[in-house]
């Protein structure tokens, strides 16, 4: 009989140091203030009707993407390519409020390394909703 295998989990460290709690006070309180944003807040209106469920969907596609937890089950790229009303000039807009949230509500080195990885996703995110957006003879519509 051979010897029972020993099966060891190697563990990814997070990105930086932040807990699932942080993760999702961010989330709730960036929402927030897109319901209350005059230009974000008529889009999200559009396709969020249960803010809750979608907070804690964003919570667990940022604990997937800091933390490693591999809860988040979706493609981002292709919700927001595929919403119809979702502009490239939008994802300036979308950072610039998130990182004014990361500011209020983490110390600065948390703040800084989300927003660097929120930028990397953002360009991506953008990158995805330019290559369906295309004027006559295939040119980009970069707002």
């Amino acid at each position: 009989m051979s010897p029972a295998k020993e099966t060891v989990l190697a563990t990814i460290p997070p990105k930086f140091d932040i807990s699932r709690a942080e993760i999702e006070q961010v989330v709730a309180t960036f929402y927030d203030a897109v319901r209350q944003h005059p230009g974000l807040g008529p889009v999200f209106a559009v396709h969020v009707e249960d803010w809750p469920s979608h907070e804690a969907k964003v919570a667990d596609f940022w604990a997937n993407a800091i933390l490693h937890e591999r809860v988040y089950d979706g493609n981002p790229v292709a919700v927001h390519r595929d919403a119809g009303n979702v502009r490239p000039g939008m994802f300036e807009i979308w950072l610039g409020l998130f990182d004014s949230v990361l500011r209020r509500e983490l110390r600065a080195d948390q703040a800084a390394s989300w927003s660097a990885l929120a930028h990397r996703i953002g360009r991506s995110l953008r990158a995805g909703v330019v290559e369906k957006m295309q004027g006559p003879g295939g040119v980009p519509i970069l707002r």
